[in-house]
């Protein structure tokens, strides 16, 4: 089954932490200094947060898949859709090492779907960047501009 995923750029990291422990009812599963995600039941969601220099707000949406084809078949359909596209294998980012397929909708959102491989210690190779989400760190590679 597949999981919605929301990545939230924050002020505070641990003001966030207490607000959405709060309304989730639950601690987070994974918590670093940057930090912190929730791997939800109901709603099925991975919800993450991160204090990394970013304006404050959505970084971007997503969609975790559990298995590799499902991320082919995304990929495949976005591919079908026209928008520009950023395939990435291996990623590093996040605190785990996925698959990724990055694209952005008709009024600028960017969208992650991935397929998560493993966690890694650091948070990533990304830089900070203004204009960029959390992991796909090029201004335009995410956008209609992008490679097919």
């Amino acid at each position: 089954m597949n999981r919605l995923h929301v990545h939230v750029a924050v002020r505070d990291l641990n003001a966030s932490i207490r607000y959405y422990t709060t309304l989730f009812g639950s601690r987070p599963t994974v918590r670093k200094d940057d930090y912190a995600k929730w791997m939800l039941e109901d709603p099925r969601v991975n919800f993450a947060i991160s204090a990394r220099g970013r304006t404050p707000g959505v970084d971007h949406l997503g969609i975790q898949v559990e298995q590799p084809a499902a991320l082919a078949d995304i990929t495949s359909r976005l591919r079908a859709a026209g928008t520009g596209l950023r395939e990435e294998n291996n990623a590093q980012c996040c605190y785990a090492r996925s698959d990724k397929t990055w694209s952005t909708d008709p009024s600028g959102i960017r969208w992650e779907s991935f397929h998560s491989r493993g966690e890694i210690t650091t948070y990533g190779l990304d830089e900070v960047q203004e204009n960029t989400s959390a992991c796909c760190n090029s201004p335009t590679a995410c956008g209609p501009s992008a490679a097919q």
